[in-house]
């Protein structure tokens, strides 16, 4: 049985926050609670904050044990841009990408 948990909108690049969903993809799901807790990035918390909320799922929507459960799926993709400017030499202006992304966490029991 799958169990999801979906973050939106965060205010991270996805480039960033792929970086640790790399790291705990396949992992049992408390042993990648406990990765995410060392891991000293902003995007560690946030992905973590999605793990406990996955978790939660299972436990209280499925009736799972968190003992059983594996990531099966750690995804993070990119969400809306918002797009500012900075004033530039001779009158031009420079753009400021700023990225948000999707954190999509899906546990497993298999």
């Amino acid at each position: 049985m799958e169990v999801r948990a979906v973050s939106r909108y965060l205010r991270m690049s996805p480039q960033k926050m792929r970086e640790v969903t790399r790291q705990i993809q396949g992992l049992n799901a408390l042993q990648a609670q406990a990765v995410l807790a060392v891991v000293p990035r902003k995007s560690a918390r946030l992905v973590a904050k999605t793990l406990k909320s996955a978790l939660a799922n299972a436990e209280n929507n499925k009736g799972l044990k968190p003992e059983g459960l594996r990531v099966k799926q750690a995804a993070a993709q990119s969400g809306p841009t918002i797009k500012r400017f900075v004033p530039k030499a001779r009158g031009s202006a420079g753009p400021i990408l700023k990225r948000c992304c999707h954190v999509s966490i899906i546990l497993s029991d298999e």
